[in-house]
C-alpha cells in the first residue's frame, strides 16, 4: 500500500509497504476515506516535535480519519464490513488509574495516531485499529464529515470545560484556525451568540464572520483591549486560547472580566506560557487546560447529523495522497487561504 512519511524538516515523501493486517481478535481493518491535515502534523512538520514528542525519523504522521471496514476480527461486533467509520485516534488501555476515573484521555498507557513512540499515523491507504475505536456512521454523513468529527470534538470538549451556564455569557476566541472554528461551531449549537474572534489573518476572519460569530478583532490592525471594550464594557466571562500564541495569553488576561476562565486549548511551540501573575491573581482567573477530549465523539457525532454545526464550513481545501506534502506545505505557510485541508480517496 501507499503510505506516507516524515523524513526530516519540512520534508516527507511516499512509499510502499505492506498492507496492515489484525495482531488482534477485537481489531478492525480501515480503507481509509478522508484525513484531515491536523496543526499537530504540522508542528511535527515544521518542527519536528511537539514538547517532549520528538519525531523519529521516518515516521508517519495523520489522525483525523474516517474509514470503511474491510475486515473485522472475529471478537467484533460493534462495526461490519462495508460500514463507514469515525475513527477514535486514541487507543486507552481501560484499566489504569486515568481510564477507571472516566479519564481515557490521560491514560497512563495512552496510544495514539501519528504520535511519536505511539502509532504510526493515517497517511495510508489502510490502518488497522481496535473496534473500540470505530463508531459507525454509513447513511449518517459523508467521509468528510467524519474525519472533521476529531477537531470537532476538541471545540466540544472545549465548551464543555468551561462549564457556561448562561446563553448570555460573553466570550472570545482566539484563532480561527479548525479548532478556532470548532469551538464557535459548538457554542453557536449552544446557542451561545456572543462570541467575538481574535485573528491575524483576515480570510479567516471573514470565515469565522460567515459562520456567525458576532464581532472580529484583527490583533495586528487594532488593540485588542480596546476594541473588546467596545463590545463588552465589562469584558468578557470566557476566553479559548486556540491559536497557540504568547501574545493571545497576554491578551486574554487583559480582556478577561474577574472571575473569568481562560480555556487553553492552543499547542504553543516553545511548550512555555508567560502569565501577568499579578494581574491574573486579582482578578482571580481560572485557567483550564484541554487535553484533547473527553467522551465527546457520541455529541460531535449527534450535532453534525442534526445540523447543528456544520463542519465542512472551515474546509478549504481537498487533495490526494500523492499531494499529501503540497498540502502540508499550503498549511504550514498559511498559503492560498489554507484553513481546512483535507486528503481524499
Amino acid at each position: 500500500m501507499k503510505k506516507v512519511v516524515l523524513t526530516g524538516i519540512r520534508e516527507m515523501k511516499m512509499i510502499t509497504v505492506p498492507n496492515p493486517i489484525l495482531t488482534d481478535e477485537d481489531d478492525v481493518k480501515i480503507k481509509l476515506a478522508s484525513i484531515g491535515v491536523c496543526g499537530s502534523d504540522i508542528h511535527y512538520y515544521s518542527e519536528g516535535k511537539i514538547g517532549t514528542q520528538v519525531v523519529d525519523y521516518p515516521f508517519a504522521v495523520g489522525h483525523e480519519c474516517s474509514g470503511t471496514i474491510v475486515e473485522v476480527g472475529p471478537k467484533v461486533t460493534n462495526v461490519k464490513v462495508g460500514d463507514l467509520v469515525v475513527v477514535d485516534p486514541a487507543i486507552h488501555c481501560g484499566h489504569c488509574d486515568q481510564c477507571l476515573s472516566g479519564r481515557p484521555h490521560t491514560c497512563r498507557n495512552n496510544k495514539f495516531l501519528g504520535c511519536p513512540g505511539q502509532i504510526e499515523g493515517c497517511l495510508s491507504d489502510y490502518i488497522v485499529m481496535p473496534a473500540f475505536t470505530c463508531i459507525p456512521v454509513t447513511g449518517k454523513m459523508n467521509a468528510v464529515q467524519a474525519a472533521l468529527i476529531e477537531p470537532f470534538t476538541i471545540g466540544v470538549y472545549s465548551v464543555k470545560l468551561a462549564e457556561i451556564k448562561k446563553k448570555e455569557t460573553s466570550a472570545v476566541i482566539f484563532g480561527a484556525g479548525p479548532i478556532g472554528l470548532s469551538i464557535l461551531l459548538k457554542l453557536l449549537a449552544d446557542e451561545i451568540k456572543n462570541v467575538g474572534m481574535i485573528e491575524p489573518l483576515d480570510y479567516r476572519l471573514e470565515k469565522a464572520k460567515e459562520i456567525g460569530v458576532r464581532y472580529i478583532i484583527n490583533p495586528v490592525k487594532q488593540d485588542v483591549e480596546k476594541e473588546v471594550k467596545k463590545h463588552e464594557e465589562l469584558l468578557v466571562d470566557v476566553a479559548f486560547e486556540a491559536s497557540g500564541e504568547q501574545e493571545s495569553v497576554s491578551n486574554a488576561i487583559k480582556i478577561l472580566k474577574p472571575g473569568g476562565k481562560l480555556i487553553l486549548v492552543g499547542i504553543p511551540p516553545s511548550a512555555q506560557y508567560t502569565f501577568d501573575m499579578d494581574l491574573m491573581r486579582r482578578k482571580e482567573l481560572t485557567i483550564i487546560n484541554v487535553r484533547r477530549q473527553n467522551h465527546c465523539v457520541e455529541e460531535a457525532i449527534d450535532l453534525v447529523i442534526r445540523g447543528k454545526a456544520d463542519v465542512e464550513k472551515m474546509v478549504t481545501h481537498h487533495f490526494t495522497l500523492d499531494e499529501t506534502s503540497t498540502a502540508f506545505d499550503i498549511v504550514a505557510g498559511y498559503k492560498d487561504g489554507a484553513i481546512k485541508a483535507m486528503i481524499d480517496f
